[in-house]
């Protein structure tokens, strides 16, 4: 069989966080401007140095423009490797006014998504909470994530310091996203243990988890995640990044999907073409991809599958 079209695969990226999708020569560019070194890109000692990393990148972001630029060329990227549709994840009340309202940053955002968009390929943003922050900053995100409800935005996360900061604390908030139809999309279970990812499905009522992988630690809840159809937004790279899985081959992909719970994966890394078209199926499934882009997707996997099966 010869080597796999991955770019002709269609998908959805479901787990990708907006600072960290510049592109890399719009990185050095910014960094450049501002007189600051590269950002590092890992690996990373700890889970604090990763997040350092990642406030330098969000830095380098000086304007509207900036972030304007960044969404457009985010969609371009990512068409060009063959995903139909990306859920960015972005948490306006980080940039603490510094570039504006949230409500600008939000928009500004929103209207790159649109600029970099295609009849083929377009974007969606799911409003994070960070866990560190005031409570008010929780509050801030809500408010935003009800007001564009619709207009862009398809969800609400969370993500930040699992560990000191539960995810039953942001309950009322995801509540509130549930009942305004908006999907709940909570980081947990990269920084912290199967506890996270519990508290995850039975206080914030999750439809995705991004992470999740540390679950494989407790088999009653791989049952629970199985049961009530969780999927995970699975991210290998980070999490070898960090430390959670020492390497590809025994990352917990597996005993997740073994265990019969939903996954979606950022990158191919040695599957082979059943379980690729599966996982590419999943993530479309799971998103909230129009049914424009959605129908004609489905059935390129299909035809891909068809072609794997076949050898071209």
């Amino acid at each position: 069989m010869p080597d796999l079209d991955l770019t002709g695969l269609p998908k959805a990226e479901l787990h990708l966080h907006f600072e960290g999708a510049v592109r890399s020569s719009t990185a050095a560019e910014l960094a450049d401007r501002a007189g600051r070194p590269p950002v590092k890109t890992g690996p990373f000692v700890n889970l604090t140095e990763f997040v350092l990393a990642y406030e330098s990148a969000r830095d380098l972001i000086g304007s509207l423009q900036d972030l304007h630029r960044v969404a457009r060329e985010l969609v371009q990227d990512a068409a060009d490797a063959g995903v139909v549709w990306t859920e960015v994840h972005l948490i306006p009340p980080t940039y603490a006014g510094r570039l504006g309202a949230p409500e600008g940053v939000l928009e500004a955002v929103l209207d790159g998504l649109r600029a970099g968009a295609t009849t083929a390929a377009g974007a969606g943003v799911i409003i994070g909470i960070n866990r560190g922050l005031p409570p008010p900053a929780a509050e801030q995100s809500l408010r935003l994530a009800l007001a564009f409800a619709g207009r862009g935005v398809v969800g609400i996360g969370l993500a930040g310091d699992e560990a000191n900061h539960p995810a039953a604390a942001f309950a009322a908030q995801f509540t509130a996203a549930r009942d305004a139809g908006l999907r709940r999309v909570p980081h947990g279970g990269e920084g912290a243990g199967p506890d996270s990812v519990r508290s995850c499905v039975q206080d914030l009522h999750a439809d995705r988890i991004c992470h999740g992988v540390r679950a494989v630690e407790d088999p009653e809840l791989l049952d629970l995640l199985a049961q009530r159809e969780v999927c995970l937004d699975v991210a290998p790279t980070s999490n070898i990044a960090l430390g959670v899985s020492r390497t590809w081959p025994g990352h917990q992909l597996t005993t997740l999907m073994d265990a019969g719970i939903p996954v979606t994966l950022n990158s191919d890394l040695g599957l082979d073409p059943a379980t690729l078209a599966r996982i590419a199926e999943t993530s479309l499934r799971r998103s909230s991809c129009p049914p424009e882009l959605l129908t004609p997707a489905l059935d390129r996997i299909a035809v891909w599958r068809e072609n794997c099966q076949t050898g071209f």
